[in-house]
Order: structure tokens, then C-alpha cells, then sequence
């Protein structure tokens, strides 16, 4: 994005931009402590070790195919088909195999987020740099560093807590003790301990070597030679970002190299770039030469020789800032006609009317320019010099620029998001530059040429070069892992893990319903909800989700009425309907009228379909706008609902949450990012500010009506564009008009949205940038869920099925999950004060092909069922199958835990009651009714068809269950 406000064309249009000044807040929410962030971790753990639903069960359902955006990958260079891959969000995992399956290894530890990883593949040794370098909106921020020395089973902390983002790990050659980290520090706020730092004792004890000058200069990549590893290169990169605001370059960026181990450093010049536009910097190191380095140098200064608008037939956007008013007005009407239908203008806005504004000064000409100018625009358009790639062949004492001509369609204005360049180690000449492209230069960065394939993803963070074999690249992409063996002539997919990262999350009614969301940069996708991942798609050719609609997906609404009518679209609200059924498409997004400030559009712009009449649709910008029919027409109601903007180069002072009263149509709550809530209560016509006891300045990110009373409503507050992690949850019980905080045992973990249950309103969900936690006493306290079914990954939205009673969880960094709230929603007081309470038992039908199999290879197929039940200690627990009449056939013991418990029964009964039981089954039968009792083709007895009793017993106490296992039905006899 953009340095500082020296671009009026851009930063006059920006959403960012105040309509009305607002007061400058100078002064700065402080930033977290480290400490209480890693004590706010053993809380959690505490949480999950005292939660009476760590039992409940999460099963992950995908989808898989589009993948997560990967930061980097370990290769084992004496058998690629097994290499390590971390995701931004989605922990690290590892295949053995070249990509067929992974596994997690980084799920129980204080963050999921990763920067970078080291891998020593002799010594089995790995180093994991937590937090992500990318300095993106969604890039979470890390506590330090681990290692494991039995390649990820178990893992040790190492320290360097205030790093916060980890640009890179590197292990010295030789010596397993000597490790060199670049740390880039807080992202949203500035701190000292930025830079390079060193270890000689394992990670025992750290030195910082290398500081960035400032507290907003750490550093971003670092590279040794592997001849002689007192030679190391690191580049510092300067950046500050704030929620409306990206400063991503300055005069502190730069390359240094030091001779001696990293003790001392001396900055490199000799033709490298300077100034106040140097952003990220990439290195690569040639190891068979080590003089030859590469750098990747992301340039923000505005370019000098942009060519002037080329005198065409046509008019663009950029001529209207030069217009006076006589030269507009001499204008041919058909040349500006065909402007405004170009651009898609408002219809009433013809060359007649403009002219006729422009004529009586009600409107300038540079209007017309401004109209146009958005989020997206500026990020594409503004002329920045972008990437690019220098040079030095003596070991960094002489820098030359590689190529002569620009870089174009590379990094744009958002370079900050990329920064990886790798020379190939079997030739000095062929470099690869990461970008929205992934490039190839075979003549050493003079020219380049494409080589990403159609199903490969345009935004590459990073690429393992073999050494042995040429042209065999490992890359690692916002939509996952590429493989190739041919140079990029051909690519495939390792596409396995489940690491999608959605900000959003929705249901529909249908039978079995679908789940949908949006994701970072891979559009918006829905799935049935009884998804499991398997290969089979690739046999019959249907991926069980579809694709329906591409950028960053953001949020989607389903109409439940036809579950065919869906309202979903990308960043900065590019929003539109869609008939799934025939593919029809329709935009929807709220346009100023001419002359007016453009309106402010959140990167998730927030809608709501209203459920009281789905006919509704409600829309936020920095205004609140509404449509009556399905989004044809959408009708601002409201002026602006946020303070009012700041100057900057990101979209700020935007509405970020909508919610409606599911008791009462009309009854409207809006949160903006500058942390103002408003109520309505007349369908949006009239707003009321209700946030200025909160916390101030905080980000909106949900808010919950109640269904069980009309004046409650629920708000999470986010600090996280401060670096403060407090979990700010409030309820209201009067519209908003006085609010308490609630959940203050949950950790220092910033929070993303919070659910009342709509059948128990005791229960509260929230979802934290690390879990998931559920409140059973209206967020006077909380305890985690998820158990081991659902790793420490940020949890961005949730939604509650109301028939199916299951939790759909959308988590930014491993897809979807979803678990059934029955017995949560059961946990009533008087429950939990049982000794031992049983829940009802879900029973198949019986069947007589329980214990066959089917073919000579396969297992024989064993029924099972879930036997819960809940026990207010922990203990041993008795479980007993009993026929109706009280007969045991069966008991099982089971070590519960305190809270939900779970235990699997396969349906079958003792050998020793078979004789009994078969007495018991034939009483009252005749003689050629009789059932026989015998095993199965798997030496087992079954149960047959009957009723049946479970009893438990706990702590002194016992409860029963009845179920019945049915016949099945019987065909009607052939006449």
C-alpha cells in the first residue's frame, strides 16, 4: 500500500478517507505483553483440561481442494517425497509419500500461525518460527520459537516472545547449537526487539545482533554461506500498519552482511536501492558460488516516467482531474455517454445531466474520477515502480539491477505480501521471483517469462528449487502446494490438508444441508455438510464443493425458502445474488451519487438476509442500506454509522457487523471497525449510538441478539489492529443502553464473534484468533470445546443449525468443523448436579449383515453406537446392556472424565449370556418363530431386534436409557 499521503489522485478517492475530519487519537492502546499472552496459553490449557465438553465431538468437513496460503517448505533434498509445509494459519503438517497425505505436528502449542521453518534432515531437528511474515490483515501474530529434536513429535519453547512475526530460521551448517533468527516484531504496534538474533547454546539464550534502527524495522529474510557460515546476509525491512493505514517501506530497509557469524554488521551498497519506498526485501544465496546473491527488492516510490493518457477516442478516468469546466462542457456527448456506461454509472447520469451539474457548479469534473476510485482501483492502479530483482556477483560489495524494463503485474501496491526470490542451485542463471505470477528467468534476471500452470494459484509465497534434479520445484501458494518436474510445463496438486481459511461461515435447510464461506483468496465455496475427505472425486469427477465465486470471499447469506438463492461475493463489497441452479448473477453493492464522498467499504463487508422476511437484505458500508426485493434495489437509510474515516491507504471507518433481532423485524444493531455500535429500532430508519461506555476504538467484530429476550444483545470488541489480545465480551440487557463485561476467565486472545444457542440461551459460543470456548451460564464463564478433534486455530465465525442442533465452525486456517450441541444444549443446572445423568441412545436398525464381509479381502463390518452420558466427577463408570425384562447382557467400564462422555458400544453381547438370552428372545414365540442365537462370520454375537436398556452407573449413582433395535421392514410378498 501506500507510504505516506504524497498521492492525491489515489488517497482522494480512498474509502479510508474522512467525509468529516476526525479527531486524531495520537495516543496508542498498549500492545499485550508477551507474558500474559503466554500465560493466557497455560489458561487455555486449563480451560480444555476443566471443560465438561472436551468430549464433544468435531468432525472436519473440508473442503480440501482449494487449501490454504502456505509460508514455507522444507524439503528433504535425499528424498523429496517427504518435505514439510507450513501454513500461515494452519500449523505445520508433513508427508512422506511426495504429497498424497499429511500429517499435523504443530496442533497443542500456544499458536497455530507459522513464519518459517528449519529443518536439519540429518539430525531429524526442526525449528518453527511462529508468526507470519506476510504483514497482511489476517496474518496472526506468533510467541517466539520451538524446536523438536524427534521431527515434530514432541516440542520445546525457545523464547523470543516478543518477535510476534518470524521472517526466517536458519541453522548453521556444522554446528546443531548456532541458529540465527530474523524477526520483524509487532505488526500493528512498535517494539525494540526487532532484528536478527543468535543462539550458540541450542536456543537457550538469545542475542540480539542485528537491530532494525527503529522500533518499526525488524528483520525479514536471511541467508548463510554454506562454504564459510560467518558469512550471512540479512535484509531489514521498515513497515507500520494500522487498521487504516500501511506504511510498508522506508530509508531503514536495507541489506546487511556480516563476516564474522553475525556479531557485527555493516549495511551493503554499492548500487542498492535507497530511500523511503524500499520495502521487503527477499535473499537467495548461489551455494556452489557464494559471491552470487539475488535480492528481491519490493520498490513503493512512484514511478518517474509514467506516460501521459494516450489521446484516444475514448475517455478515461484519469483525464478528469485535468478538466476545467469550459473544456468538460465542449465534451462530445457520445464520447461521454460511452464513458459513463463503460464504467457502469448510475443511470440517471447522462452527458445531458453532468453537463447540465458541471454548467451550474453544483459538480466539478474531477467528480466523474472520483466516482470511480475504490479500494481494489487503488491497489491495482497506482503507479508504483514494484518489483525488482538486483544483482551482486562479489559477496554483496556491488549491487546491479538485473533488468532493464519494469516488472509489471507483479506486486502491484501490496509487494509487502510476497518478497521471495530463489536461485536454482544447479544454475547460477536461473532465478525464480515470487509475485501474483510465479516467474523464471533463465538469463540472470535480465528476462522472465510465466511459469505457473492453470490449476496452480496466482499469489506464490514460496518455492523449493531441487539440487539435484532440474526443473523439480516444490511451491507453496495461497491455494496450497504445486509439485512439478518439467520447470512449471506441468503441474499437480498436493492438496490434502484441510487448511482453508474462511472469514466466514453459512447454512442452508436443505436435506442434508450444505455449509458455505468465504476465504482468504479462494472465492466463496459450499459443500453438504456429511462431506468426507476421500480421492474419490478424482474417480466419478464431482468435488463435493463447487466454486461459486472467486477474489477473497467474504460473507454469504442463503435464502432458506428455495436453499437455491445465495448472496456472497469478495473483498471490499463486491457483492451478488446467485440462482445456483442456473447460474444468473446479479451485483449488488450501494453506489454514491455524483459529487458525493464515495462511500467506505469494509475488506468484509458485512450483509445479513433478514429471517423474518427473506425478501430483505441488509447491506453496510460506512452507511446502513437495505433492499426490499432480493437486493434489485438497495436504499440507503442511514448517514454514516462510524466515526467518519482516517487518512490513509486502507479501507477504515466501515461497518463491520449487522445483526437483527431474531424476535422482533426492525430490531438492528450495526458495529463499525472504529468501534461505534448503533441500534435501530424501526427497520434502520432512525440510530441510536450505543457505544461510548465500551472500550473505544476497538474493531466490532460481532454482535449477537438474543432469542430468548428482546433487549439482549451481545458484542465481541477486537484489539488486535492494536496488538491487544484482551477478550472483550459485552452484554446488554437493555438495547444497548448500559453493557457489562462478561467472560473475563477466557485467555488473552482476541475474540471474532460470539453466539447465543437458540435453544438454550444459557449457552454462549465465542471464537478466538486460538479456539473455540462455550459458556454455560451466560458468559459468567467459559470453558474450551473442541477437545482433540480441533486444534488452537482461529475461529472467525460460527452458525448454529436450527433443526440439525450442530455448530458449524468456520476457522481461518483448517477449514470447516462441526459438532452436534443435543447434549450441550441439555447441560441445564439441574443436570450438572447429578451424579450421573443418560442422554438418549441413537440406535441403527438391525441388520443381519452386522459381522459379514463383504468379499474375501475386506473386515468384516462391526455396528457401533454412542452411548452418552455425563457424570459430575471423574471416575470409573459402569455401562451396562440389559434386555427390557433386565437382563445383562453386556457391561462396560469406562475412565470419565468429569463433564459429556462418550462410550462406543459395537452392539454385541457376552458368549456367556447367549444361552439365557436366546430363552429370553423366544418366550412366548411358537415353534417356527423361534430365533437362534449364534455368532457371526467375525466369531461374534449380536443383538437382535428388541428393546433394550442402558444403564450407567457413576459416583454412587445410576441412570437409564431404553432404545430399540428394529426389524427391517419386510418386503411384500410376489403374487
Amino acid at each position: 500500500m501506500l507510504r505516506k499521503p504524497l498521492y492525491p489522485l489515489v488517497l482522494a478517492g480512498l474509502l479510508s478517507l474522512p467525509a468529516v475530519a476526525q479527531k486524531k487519537n495520537d495516543k496508542q492502546p498498549p500492545a499485550t505483553p508477551a507474558k500474559e499472552r503466554l500465560d493466557g496459553y497455560q489458561q487455555r490449557v486449563q480451560l480444555q483440561k476443566n471443560s465438561l465438553v472436551s468430549n464433544l465431538a468435531f468432525r472436519n468437513v473440508g473442503p480440501t481442494v482449494m487449501s490454504g496460503r502456505v509460508v514455507d517448505v522444507d524439503v528433504n533434498p535425499a528424498d523429496p517425497t517427504q518435505f514439510y509445509v507450513a501454513y500461515a494459519s494452519g500449523g505445520l503438517w508433513r508427508t512422506v509419500n511426495n504429497g498424497i497425505s499429511f500429517e499435523p505436528l504443530f496442533d497443542r502449542e500456544a499458536v497455530l500461525t507459522i513464519g518459517d521453518i528449519s529443518v536439519d534432515w540429518k539430525n531429524n531437528t526442526i525449528w518453527v518460527g511462529t508468526g507470519e511474515s506476510n504483514s497482511s490483515r489476517s496474518s496472526y501474530s506468533g510467541v517466539g520459537i520451538y524446536k523438536s529434536t524427534d521431527g515434530g513429535k514432541t516440542w520445546q519453547y525457545k523464547g523470543l516472545p516478543e518477535s510476534h512475526h518470524i521472517g526466517r530460521v536458519i541453522q548453521h551448517p556444522t554446528d546443531p547449537n548456532t541458529v540465527w533468527v530474523a524477526a520483524l516484531g509487532h505488526l500493528y504496534s512498535p517494539n525494540p526487539e526487532r532484528g536478527v538474533y543468535k543462539t550458540t547454546d541450542g536456543g537457550n539464550t538469545w542475542k540480539l545482533v542485528l537491530k532494525g534502527g527503529n522500533e518499526n524495522t525488524g528483520a525479514v529474510d536471511l541467508v548463510v554461506d554454506p562454504a564459510n557460515p560467518n558469512n550471512l546476509y540479512a535484509s531489514l525491512w521498515h513497515r507500520e500498519r494500522r487498521a487504516w493505514n500501511f506504511v510498508e517501506g522506508g530509508s531503514s530497509s536495507g541489506v546487511f552482511k556480516s563476516t564474522n557469524g553475525g556479531e557485527s554488521w555493516q549495511r551493503v551498497s554499492g548500487g542498492f536501492p535507497t530511500g523511503e519506498g524500499i520495502g521487503r526485501i527477499g535473499l537467495s544465496i548461489f551455494p556452489s558460488n557464494p559471491n552470487i546473491i539475488y535480492a528481491s527488492v519490493d520498490n513503493q516510490d512512484l514511478r518517474k516516467d509514467v506516460k501521459p493518457v494516450a489521446q484516444t477516442n475514448k475517455l478515461r478516468k484519469e483525464q478528469f482531474k485535468d478538466f476545467s469546466k469550459e473544456d468538460f462542457l465542449k465534451l462530445d456527448d457520445a464520447l461521454v455517454n460511452a464513458f459513463l456506461d463503460e464504467n457502469n454509472f448510475p443511470r440517471q447520469y447522462t452527458a445531458k445531466s453532468v453537463k447540465e451539474m458541471v454548467r451550474t457548479d453544483k459538480l466539478r469534473p474531477v467528480a466523474l474520477s472520483d466516482f470511480l476510485v475504490d479500494a481494489n482501483s487503488a491497489m491495482i492502479e497506482t503507479p508504483v515502480t514494484g518489483a525488482q530483482v538486483y544483482r551482486s556477483a562479489d559477496g554483496g560489495k556491488t549491487w546491479a539491477k538485473a533488468h532493464e524494463s519494469y516488472i509489471d503485474d507483479m506486486y502491484y501496491t501490496y509487494g509487502y505480501y510476497f518478497g521471495v526470490i530463489r536461485v536454482s542451485p544447479l544454475n547460477a542463471d536461473h532465478v525464480y521471483l515470487l509475485g501474483v505470477p510465479l516467474l523464471k528467468s533463465e538469463d540472470a534476471g535480465k528476462t522472465w517469462k510465466e511459469i505457473g500452470g492453470p490449476n496452480v494459484h496466482s499469489d506464490h509465497q514460496d518455492l523449493w528449487v531441487s539440487p539435484n534434479r532440474p526443473g523439480h520445484l516444490v511451491n507453496g501458494n495461497d491455494g496450497g502446494i504445486n509439485i512439478t518436474y518439467d520447470d512449471g510445463k506441468t503441474w499437480f496438486k498436493a492438496n490434502t490438508p484441510a487448511v482453508g481459511q474462511f472469514y466466514s461461515v453459512a447454512i442452508d435447510m436443505a436435506t442434508p444441508y450444505h455449509v458455505y464461506g468465504g476465504l482468504q483468496d479462494n472465492g466463496v465455496w459450499g459443500g453438504p455438510s456429511t462431506y468426507q475427505a476421500s480421492l474419490g472425486w478424482t474417480d466419478n469427477g464431482r468435488y463435493p464443493y463447487q466454486r461459486y465465486g472467486g477474489g477473497d470471499g467474504m460473507m454469504v447469506q442463503v435464502d432458506f425458502r428455495d436453499n437455491n438463492t445465495l448472496y456472497s461475493g469478495s473483498q471490499y463489497g463486491n457483492y451478488f445474488r446467485l440462482n445456483k441452479a442456473t447460474g444468473q448473477r446479479m451485483s449488488i453493492k450501494p453506489r454514491h451519487e455524483l459529487g458525493e464522498r464515495p462511500l467506505r467499504f469494509n475488506w468484509e463487508t458485512p450483509i445479513l438476509l433478514s429471517r423474518h422476511n427473506q425478501d430483505v437484505l441488509y447491506y453496510g458500508s460506512n452507511k446502513f442500506h437495505r433492499s426490499l426485493n432480493k437486493g434489485e434495489n438497495l436504499e440507503t437509510l442511514s448517514g454514516d454509522l462510524t466515526k467518519g474515516g482516517r487518512l490513509g491507504d486502507v479501507g477504515y471507518g466501515t461497518l463491520t457487523s449487522i445483526e437483527e433481532s431474531p424476535k422482533r423485524f426492525g430490531l438492528l444493531y450495526v458495529g463499525s471497525d472504529d468501534g461505534l455500535i448503533h441500534v435501530s429500532r424501526d427497520g434502520g430508519y432512525t440510530w441510536a449510538k450505543i457505544s461510548d461506555k465500551l472500550p473505544q476504538n476497538m474493531w466490532v467484530s460481532s454482535l449477537a441478539a438474543s432469542s430468548e429476550d428482546e433487549g439482549t444483545v451481545y458484542a465481541t470488541l477486537n484489539g488486535y489492529r492494536w496488538d491487544d489480545f484482551t477478550p472483550y465480551l459485552y452484554v446488554s440487557q437493555d438495547y444497548g443502553k448500559t453493557w457489562k463485561r462478561i467472560g473475563t476467565n477466557l485467555p488473552k486472545e482476541p475474540l471474532n464473534v460470539v453466539k447465543e444457542d437458540p435453544k438454550n440461551p444459557n449457552l454462549l459460543y465465542v471464537g478466538s484468533d486460538n479456539g473455540l470456548y462455550v459458556s454455560l451460564d451466560k458468559g459468567q464463564t467459559f470453558q474450551a470445546m473442541g477437545g482433540e478433534d480441533l486444534p488452537s486455530v482461529a475461529v472467525h465465525d460460527l452458525a448454529i443449525h436450527p433443526r440439525e442442533n450442530d455448530l458449524i465452525v468456520g476457522t481461518h486456517g483448517r477449514s470447516i468443523y462441526i459438532g452436534n450441541l443435543a447434549h450441550l444444549q441439555q447441560l441445564t443446572p439441574a443436570v450438572q448436579a447429578k451424579g450421573v445423568h443418560a442422554f438418549p441412545v441413537n440406535a441403527p436398525q438391525f441388520s443381519e449383515r452386522w459381522g459379514q464381509r463383504y468379499g474375501t479381502w475386506s473386515d468384516a463390518y462391526v455396528p457401533s453406537i454412542s452411548v452418552p452420558f455425563y457424570v459430575n466427577s471423574p471416575g470409573v463408570t459402569t455401562i451396562r446392556i440389559k434386555t427390557d425384562k433386565g437382563l445383562v447382557l453386556k457391561e462396560l467400564t469406562d475412565q470419565s472424565e468429569r463433564g459429556l462422555n462418550y462410550v462406543t458400544y459395537d452392539l454385541t453381547h457376552d458368549s456367556s449370556a447367549a444361552s439365557i438370552y436366546e430363552q429370553a428372545l423366544n418366550e412366548g414365540r411358537k415353534a417356527g418363530e423361534q430365533v437362534k442365537v449364534a455368532t457371526a462370520a467375525d466369531q461374534r454375537f449380536y443383538l437382535r431386534p428388541g428393546k433394550y436398556v442402558v444403564e450407567i452407573e457413576a459416583n454412587g449413582s445410576k441412570a437409564t436409557q431404553e432404545f430399540t433395535l428394529k426389524a427391517p421392514e419386510r418386503r411384500q410378498g410376489r403374487e
